[in-house]
């Protein structure tokens, strides 16, 4: 079973979290504003197939994103690393250094190339062929609408939104991507790994008959936490509230999602395939229960979700955050003729079967190598579309359960509510603030509003 992203390479992430006084000054106020998706226009060609080496820019250069471009850097053809962008001068140098280790002869991002600030990706997107977008989720849809905007192939990280106005951006933006044949991968890294292709295979060739019902969960402990005190320990001076929060970013809805979004998607999205659609509506309950303190947040740490499809089949969706609990990262259904471990990749009915084949391609690599191999022969590949309306799914958990109501699909994904930021700069306030205690404020079932 494979283990999510951000759990597997948090564990590094410490010696990532420092920031220099100069790279802190040199990141000015920037106001971001939407942009009009309906016109985004080609500005610079696309990566044409038979040209000899594929030019790369990291966008995010935390732990997932040097991941993801190691990745790159290690598929078939002529390749360079040759831009890098962050809001962290600290994580833009460690990843670097790290690349260039690992691929030395594949690594070139001279000084003037290594772009730092929130507007960073675009010098960086403006120079490359293909971006990685790998920052914290709610920077997505910014900076993938930029990428389309220029006319880039594509690969960007699970989720691709934190709310319905972020996710109606990156599905304009896809509809674009479309029109100029650009190929786009969302880092759901189940649809390559063979066991899940086998098995999905399968029950959609109606090995266990219709199904019926489903069940998935993400339960698990807390990844990773960066205390406000160690990290102002570390720099040596207070924190600017949005800085404390970038790095603390798991914690804030704005940028996370919630670990509904940021982990319990990959489950989510396997049940989306299992069923060849999206839930219409959700009902559920969550909560804080064992996960207190200031730097834990505004999010919770348990969700159980009600998800209901459009053929009136249900998933029951866990995802928790509590140690010393039951623990299971897994995908099941219920079928008329059997039943399926679908993580476990094993049928139990008339048609039983189960893969026990050892030694298969890792899947992180394998969504790579299907990328580039369909960049550089011009096949059709584009996942944006699904991954943003799994990320919808997983926000539409997020909105059950921090209202304690129903939420219809369409009134969730058609929400003006917006979690995001207004103004991004360092001085600037994110949405939401700590009391005067130092506590954020937590959803309350039954009063917050989400559409």
């Amino acid at each position: 079973m494979q283990e999510n992203k951000t759990m597997n390479e948090t564990k590094n992430s410490k010696d990532q979290e420092f920031l220099n006084r100069r790279g802190f000054l040199k990141t000015t106020s920037t106001v971001v504003g939407g942009a009009l998706l309906g016109g985004l226009s080609i500005e610079r060609s696309a990566f044409a197939a038979g040209d000899d080496t594929l030019k790369i820019a990291l966008i995010g250069c935390g732990g997932r994103g040097s991941g993801a471009a190691g990745q790159a850097l290690s598929t078939k053809g002529g390749i360079k690393l040759v831009a890098m962008a962050d809001a962290f001068k600290d994580h833009l140098e460690s990843s670097f250094n790290n690349l260039k280790k690992a691929h030395p002869d594949r690594v070139e991002v001279p000084e003037d190339h290594r772009f730092v600030g929130f507007d960073a990706y675009k010098q960086a997107i403006a120079l490359a062929d293909v971006v990685i977008l790998a920052t914290p989720p709610g920077f997505r849809p910014i900076h993938f609408e930029e990428a389309v905007k220029q006319g880039k192939h594509i690969f960007m990280e699970k989720p691709v939104a934190t709310d319905g106005p972020g996710i109606r951006r990156v599905l304009a933006a896809a509809e674009e991507s479309k029109k100029k044949n650009l190929k786009v991968g969302v880092g759901l890294q189940r649809h390559h790994q063979i066991g899940y292709l086998e098995t999905l295979k399968r029950l959609h060739g109606g090995a266990i008959g219709d199904i019926v019902a489903m069940r998935c969960y993400w339960n698990g402990s807390t990844p990773w936490v960066h205390p406000r005190a160690e990290l102002e320990k570390q720099f040596g001076r207070p924190l600017t509230e949005m800085e404390y929060q970038m790095r603390n970013w798991y914690y804030f809805v704005w940028i996370c999602g919630d670990h509904i979004c940021e982990q319990h998607i990959h489950n989510l999205d396997v049940i989306n395939w299992v069923k060849n659609g999206y839930p219409v509506r959700a009902h559920g309950m969550g909560g804080c229960e064992t996960r207190k303190g200031k730097d834990y947040g505004e999010i919770f740490d348990h969700h159980a979700v009600e998800f209901e499809y459009a053929d009136g089949s249900r998933c029951f969706s866990q995802c928790r955050h509590q140690l010393g609990c039951w623990n299971s990262v897994s995908e099941h259904v219920i079928g008329t003729k059997g039943t399926c471990d679908v993580s476990s990749y094993t049928i139990r009915g008339p048609k039983a079967w189960e893969r026990r084949v050892k030694g298969d391609p890792d899947p992180y690599q394998q969504e790579h190598d299907d990328l580039f191999d369909a960049i550089r022969n011009n096949k059709p590949y584009n996942e944006a579309e699904n991954g943003a309306k799994s990320t919808m799914t997983s926000i539409l958990g997020r909105m059950a359960t921090y209202s304690g109501k129903i939420v219809e699909w369409e009134k969730a994904i058609n929400s003006e509510i917006s979690v995001m930021p207004k103004v991004f700069a360092w001085d600037a306030n994110p949405p939401t603030m700590p009391n005067e205690n130092g506590w954020y404020a937590l959803a309350v079932p039954g009063v917050t509003k989400v559409v």
